[in-house]
């Protein structure tokens, strides 16, 4: 063990005729990091999670001593290669911009962090640290060049545009011909963009089925009013990995809906997008808030809710002992009058049982007491100042069954809304829509060269080759590949150039784009 200002490191030596001048380049390597962190004096800890030369995959610091001799140019895109869901919504890119690659993001302080992590992460006990691997010179050439700005361009579909799977959503090059090595250092971190693109077109799917019910069981009125936008909300804030993850993820399901609890969605749409207000939510109860009055008070505890919010919506989860009397004996009975007469509604939560029976049990419940009418298909109504929501155990296979058994009993789709937490930001990952960033064109020797990828064991990884453009004739998209497109038909629009956004994207334009096809 070795033990370098409070800080300790375990080292599992393979070769014990070198350990002990390991031991010593370590732990003189992790005081210089410690020292690199800290910065000059008084000034604040650098962060190690925002500095954009430690953001990739370790291999990535190497790649710079592996492309052919003579190469000046890198190429690359990203797509979506097939997956669950053919419609494939666009969103992220500007928050990973803004938040990593605006501005000038390399500076020397960043440099020396960065190398005293790669120092100490690839060193070994026997043949100790190679100085070629990390390409410092490079980096000290975009502070000295560029200002530290990133000398690359992504062009990239507007956010929000709904496009088929298979087909390019961005490209990024690098413009100065001694940075061709930065182009895929930089995959790792915008390759994550597959998760707010894949929350969006998951949510997107769900908006279709909602939409889909709402119509088939007489609810029109809801959708040209507006309502639908509030059928999904986002519980998933606690059901995430991360604060970030929230935001991005949570983020994109506002793309489709209004409703939602995980604020870090807000803020995000607030600061990358300019949305001062993208989602909506509503006061409403959790178990701790009414078990801890007691069983025998429950009933005081839900009339609790009602006095505390006099007026508008607010929700109360009824499953603390036993749902079916909270909704015949308490809610149906003993409360009725207060929310017949109150000037609002009472969104009546369920939070067990098995799905779909528990829907249509509380539903059935609540109809025997409450006046229902009956839509233009048919299907029974409770009364506006009553509702149902369902948060637990919804995805978009369950959250279709429910609204089906609904349909089939009876039932209209208005009558119910669906929470949805780590189904809605976390049931899914890059190969739900199976993502991937990979080079297609190169310049070696000052010659262009299209590059693919096509391996004889899975033809659906094949990747396409050379300069891409994506265009749209007639409603049917199209990546033409080899550089035979025309760029007046590109539908890609540059929006990053040499650390500078081009573009600014609103979210409301988002979401209008995000509409089409709906």
């Amino acid at each position: 063990q070795v033990v370098t200002s409070s800080r300790s490191v375990w080292l599992s030596v393979c070769c014990e005729a070198n350990a002990s001048s390991l031991v010593l380049v370590l732990a003189s390597a992790m005081g210089n990091c410690t020292a690199a962190c800290e910065g000059a004096p008084g000034a604040m800890p650098l962060d190690s999670l925002n500095n954009i030369v430690m953001l990739t995959d370790s291999y990535k610091v190497t790649h710079h001593l592996q492309y052919p001799p003579g190469t000046t140019k890198i190429y690359s895109y990203f797509e979506s290669r097939g997956g669950a869901y053919q419609d494939v919504c666009f969103f992220g890119l500007q928050y990973f911009l803004k938040k990593y690659m605006v501005g000038q993001v390399v500076t020397p302080a960043k440099i020396k962090q960065a190398e005293e992590y790669f120092k100490i992460h690839f060193s070994h006990p026997v043949w100790g640290y190679n100085e070629q691997l990390f390409n410092r010179g490079a980096w000290e050439y975009i502070v000295s060049k560029h200002g530290g700005r990133l000398p690359v361009t992504v062009k990239a579909v507007p956010e929000g545009t709904v496009v088929p799977y298979k087909n390019v959503l961005f490209t990024l090059e690098n413009t100065d011909d001694n940075c061709f090595w930065l182009t895929n250092y930089l995959e790792t971190l915008l390759v994550q963009i597959w998760y707010p693109t894949t929350v969006c077109t998951q949510s997107r799917e769900q908006k279709k089925i909602i939409v889909k019910y709402l119509k088939e069981t007489g609810c029109s009125n809801v959708i040209s009013g507006g309502g639908h936008l509030f059928k999904l909300h986002d519980f998933g804030f606690r059901g995430v990995s991360s604060v970030e993850s929230a935001a991005i993820g949570g983020a994109g399901h506002l793309v489709n809906f209004m409703g939602t609890d995980t604020m870090a969605a807000m803020v995000c749409c607030k600061e990358y997008y300019g949305e001062p207000a993208a989602g909506f939510s509503i006061p409403a109860s959790e178990h701790s808030t009414m078990t801890s009055w007691g069983r025998e008070k429950e009933l005081d505890a839900m009339r609790n809710m009602l006095t505390q919010y006099p007026k508008g919506i607010v929700a109360c989860v009824s499953d603390s002992y036993d749902v079916f009397q909270a909704c015949e004996k308490y809610w149906g009975t003993e409360l009725k009058d207060m929310i017949t007469s109150r000037d609002g509604c009472l969104v009546v939560r369920p939070d067990s049982g098995e799905l779909p029976k528990i829907v249509i049990d509380v539903l059935e419940k609540l109809g025997s007491r409450f006046d229902v009418t009956k839509t233009s298909t048919g299907h029974k109504l409770l009364p506006p100042c009553i509702r149902v929501i369902q948060g637990d155990g919804i995805d978009i296979n369950s959250l279709e069954m429910i609204l089906k058994a609904m349909s089939d009993a009876g039932w209209a789709a208005d009558n119910l809304a669906f929470g949805s937490g780590g189904a809605l930001l976390q049931k899914l990952h890059r190969d739900t829509q199976k993502c991937a960033f990979k080079c297609s064109f190169a310049t070696v020797n000052g010659e262009g060269v299209d590059v693919v990828k096509d391996p004889i064991t899975d033809p659906g990884k094949k990747s396409k080759k050379g300069r891409l453009t994506l265009e749209c004739e007639g409603g049917v998209w199209t990546t033409v590949t080899e550089g035979k497109g025309a760029a007046s038909k590109d539908k890609m629009q540059t929006v990053f150039r040499n650390g500078e956004l081009l573009i600014e994207d609103k979210f409301a334009a988002i979401r209008e784009r995000s509409n089409v096809g709906l």
